[in-house]
C-alpha cells in the first residue's frame, strides 16, 4: 500500500469504552504511519466524547445506533453518508460484520480488519486473527492489526486528553460537594455495566475505602476524600458505599458526561475499581489502579503496563466471561479485604514528590527498595521452564486444573527472577491432549491456575507454550524439538544469547542445547555415574544441578553476575 496515495481514512473503533481506551495507542501509531492523512472516526457516542480533542483524529463521526442509523434504512443512511466522503481506506478495530459491510455499501476500496465473524469475503485485506492460544493483551490486539500496514515496535500506554477548562468545571464541582483543593482523592468504581459477576461485593468496597483513607490520614496528617464512579442505574449502589464512609465522599455514579468522568478519575489518587472502562481511563492518565478481576481475563484486559495492581484469587472456572455467576461467585468472594488494602497502600506509596501520600522517610525507604529491586541484572534474559515436575507436582497426567500445586518455595524462587528483570517462558509437551486424556478447554482452566497461582507470587508468566500432540505424531514442536522455543522467539522477541532452561527430564537439557540456552538440571537426589554417563550419552549434559528452584535461582544469579563482571 503506498502511503502518500492514502489521503482520507475511515477508522472504525470499538463499541465499549474500555476497548476504547485500549484501542487508543494503535490509533496514535496510525497516524504515526499515515502522516498526512485525514483520519476519520466512525464511533458511538460515548467513545465518541472520549476522542474529543484527541490529536491522532481528524473529524468523528457518531454512529448513532438507536436513532439515525437504527434499522436498515438507519444503515444504509449512514453509508450513503460515507460514500460522500470519498475515504480511501477503512480500518475496522471493530470485529464485528456489520463494519465490514457498511464500509463495503460505502465503497471504500480498501477495507482492512481481522478476519473475524464471517466478514472476510467483503474485506479487501483481510488479516488473519492471531492463535486463541496465544493470550495478548487487548493494545497490543488493536496494533498488531496495523503491523501488515507497516507499524512496527510495541505500542505503548493508552494516553487520554482533557482540557483545562473541563478540569477547572470538576475542580468547581468537587468544592460544591466539600471537597477541598488540597484533600487526598480516593476514587472507587463498585459498579459494572457488563453485568453482576464483574463486581466485588459493595460492603468490602466499603471496608477497604474506610481502611485506606485511615492509613492514609495517620500517615500524611492529611485529608482524605472519596469519589464513587459509576453509570446510571448504579446511583444506589453509589449512595450505599458512601453511607458507610466516615471521610468527606462524593457520589457521582450515574451523574457525568464521559468527558466530566474522564476530568474527575484524571484528579485522583488512586482507583480501586472492578475490571470497567473507568479503570482503563484512570491507567491512561497514570492514576494509579488497584484493579480487582474475577471472571475476565486479566491476561487481556487488564490496565496496561505494569504500574497497577491486579487483585484475583484464582479459581477453576475463571476466567468464564459470564455476565451472572450460575454458582457461587467464587472469583469475587474469595478476594478479602486486606488483599485488596495491602495493595492499595504499595500504590499510594508508589506516589513521591508534591503528590506524595506518605511521609518523606516512607518514600525513602520505597524508593530504596525500588532501587534494590531495580538492579535488572536479568534484563533480556529470558528463563524457559518446564511445567510438570518443575514448576508443579507431577501426577502422571494432570487433568484438573484443581489438581494443580505448586512445588514448594517455585513461587518464590521464580519472583527473584522477575525482580531480577527475566522473561518467564513455560514449554511443555502435553501429550495428553492428543491421547485423549483432556481437552484443550481442560488444558486452558489448568494453566489459567498456574498463571494466576504464580502471579499471587509476584511471578507472573510472560507466556505458556505447549505441544498438543502425540508422541508419534513427529511434530516439530514437541521437546527436545525447538518449535515452541522458536515461536517464543518470534512472538516476544527473544534473545536467545542471553537465556536458561530449567527442568527435570533429559528432553528438557537436550533443548537447552540444542538452542544454545544454559541448562539446569532439577533432580532431588545428586547424579551418580551411571546417571553421569546416561545423561552424556544422551546428549543431554547440563550446564548444573540443583535439588530446587531456589538453588537453580540461585545459580542464574550469580551466573549473570559473573557474566557482567
Amino acid at each position: 500500500m503506498e502511503r502518500e496515495a492514502i489521503k482520507k481514512i475511515l477508522v472504525r473503533g470499538p463499541n465499549w469504552l474500555g476497548d476504547a481506551v485500549m484501542c487508543e495507542p494503535a490509533l496514535r501509531g496510525l497516524r504515526t504511519r499515515f502522516s498526512q492523512a485525514q483520519i476519520t472516526l466512525l464511533v458511538k457516542p460515548a467513545v465518541a466524547e472520549v476522542f474529543a480533542g484527541h490529536p491522532a483524529v481528524t473529524n468523528i463521526l457518531t454512529y448513532d445506533t438507536n436513532g439515525r442509523h437504527a434499522g436498515l434504512s438507519g444503515k444504509w443512511a449512514l453509508a450513503g453518508q460515507l460514500r460522500q466522503q470519498g475515504f480511501d481506506l477503512a480500518v475496522l478495530f471493530q470485529n464485528a460484520f456489520e463494519a465490514a459491510f457498511l464500509t463495503f455499501l460505502a465503497g471504500v476500496p480498501r477495507r482492512y480488519g481481522y478476519a473475524t465473524d464471517g466478514r472476510s469475503l467483503l474485506l479487501s485485506d483481510p488479516v488473519a486473527v492471531p492463535d486463541r492460544h496465544r493470550l495478548v493483551h487487548q493494545v497490543r490486539y488493536y496494533w498488531d492489526l496495523l503491523k501488515p500496514l507497516g507499524l512496527t515496535g510495541d505500542p505503548s500506554a493508552p494516553e487520554l486528553v482533557v482540557f483545562p477548562e473541563e478540569e477547572q468545571a470538576m475542580a468547581g464541582r468537587f468544592a460544591k460537594g466539600g471537597l477541598a483543593e488540597t484533600d487526598v482523592v480516593v476514587g472507587i468504581n463498585p459498579g459494572s455495566t457488563y453485568g453482576g459477576a464483574k463486581r466485588w461485593l459493595p460492603e468490602r468496597f466499603a471496608e477497604v475505602t474506610e481502611r485506606l483513607c485511615r492509613t492514609i490520614r495517620e500517615s500524611r496528617e492529611q485529608e482524605v476524600s472519596v469519589v464513587i464512579f459509576g453509570a446510571k442505574g448504579e446511583e444506589r449502589l453509589g449512595q450505599e458505599i458512601a453511607a458507610h464512609l466516615s471521610s468527606r465522599s462524593l457520589v457521582l455514579s450515574g451523574a457525568t458526561t464521559i468527558r466530566e468522568l474522564m476530568a474527575s478519575v484524571k484528579r485522583c489518587a488512586v482507583l480501586l475499581t472492578n475490571d470497567t472502562g473507568p479503570m482503563h481511563i484512570a491507567s491512561a492518565f497514570q492514576v494509579p489502579v488497584v484493579a480487582i478481576f474475577g471472571p475476565t481475563d486479566w491476561r487481556t484486559t487488564s490496565p496496561f503496563g505494569s504500574a497497577h495492581a491486579i487483585v484475583r484469587q484464582p479459581v477453576d472456572c475463571a476466567p468464564c466471561l459470564l455476565r451472572e455467576c450460575p454458582i457461587d461467585h467464587r472469583c469475587m468472594t474469595r478476594v478479602t479485604v486486606d488483599q485488596v488494602h495491602e495493595a492499595a497502600v504499595k500504590q499510594v506509596r508508589g506516589l513521591s514528590g508534591s503528590s506524595g501520600l506518605f511521609g518523606r522517610d516512607q518514600i525513602n525507604q520505597t524508593n530504596e527498595t525500588n532501587q534494590t529491586n531495580q538492579t535488572n541484572i536479568l534484563e533480556g534474559v529470558t528463563v524457559f521452564l518446564d511445567r510438570d515436575g518443575t514448576l508443579n507436582y507431577d501426577p502422571g497426567y494432570l487433568k484438573v486444573a484443581a489438581d494443580l500445586k505448586l512445588l514448594a518455595g517455585v513461587g518464590p524462587a521464580l519472583a527473584r527472577l522477575k525482580q531480577a528483570g527475566a522473561k518467564l517462558v513455560v514449554v511443555t509437551n502435553q501429550s495428553g491432549v492428543g491421547r485423549g486424556m483432556l481437552t484443550l478447554i481442560d488444558l486452558e482452566a489448568i494453566h489459567a491456575r498456574l498463571e494466576g497461582l504464580l502471579e499471587q507470587e509476584g511471578a507472573a508468566l510472560d507466556a505458556i507454550y505447549f505441544c498438543p500432540h502425540h508422541p508419534d505424531d513427529g511434530c516439530r514442536c514437541r521437546k527436545p524439538n525447538v518449535g515452541m522455543v522458536e515461536r517464543a522467539v518470534s512472538e516476544l522477541q527473544l534473545d536467545l544469547r542471553h537465556s536458561y532452561l530449567i527442568g527435570d527430564h533429559a528432553r528438557d537439557i537436550q533443548l537447552a542445547n540444542r538452542v544454545g540456552a544454559k541448562a539446569i538440571l532439577l533432580t532431588a537426589a545428586p547424579a551418580d555415574a551411571q546417571a553421569l554417563e546416561t545423561l552424556k550419552t544422551k546428549q543431554a549434559m547440563p550446564d548444573t544441578m540443583a535439588k530446587s528452584m531456589s538453588e537453580a535461582v540461585d545459580w542464574i544469579l550469580e551466573d549473570a553476575k559473573t557474566r557482567l563482571r
